[in-house]
């Protein structure tokens, strides 16, 4: 009994000094949102985990893109950081051959360079996104249904 009243004693006043602070939590496992069929061909959905925050200075979007989707070509006031979270991407600069991202990989593209990047032509692919706050992207030049079953057919045994 003495035991009983101790601990309610305990969390009583636990619970008078406890912080009333309110959290803002959210998850990087949203799927997030349909983007719209501006700047890519196929299926994708974003999720803008952390977006415009002045404080940080960055952004952090998490993307997901159905197989058979990609990006076309563009660049960025800032470098981009590329975190392969699931699945399988195609990723190219300008002027370099592509390459095939694998789960686990990370990719740096500098501030400028002309890049895209997208699914593989039979796997999904999910990716976190790194980037800097501020100028939005811009788009060059669209990346045809052709030119990529092109870089999947050259890159389909790698």
């Amino acid at each position: 009994m003495k035991n009983t009243l101790f601990f309610l004693l305990f969390l009583f006043s636990v619970s008078i000094f406890s912080q009333d602070a309110e959290y803002d939590v959210s998850s990087y496992l949203t799927e997030g949102t349909k983007a719209p069929n501006t700047h890519y061909i196929g299926k994708a959905c974003l999720n803008a985990i952390i977006h415009d925050d002045q404080e940080l200075g960055y952004n952090i979007t998490k993307a997901t893109f159905k197989a058979n989707s990609t990006l076309d070509w563009h660049k960025h006031s800032s470098a981009q950081v590329l975190i392969i979270v699931e699945g399988e991407a195609y990723y190219q600069e300008r002027g370099n051959e592509a390459i095939i991202l694998k789960e686990g990989d990370i990719i740096k593209c500098e501030k400028g360079i002309e890049h895209w990047h997208s699914s593989t032509k039979n796997n999904d692919v999910t990716y976190l996104a790194l980037y800097g706050g501020g100028q939005p992207t811009t788009w060059t030049e669209v990346v045809t249904q052709e030119y990529y079953d092109e870089v999947a057919e050259k890159l389909k045994n790698n």
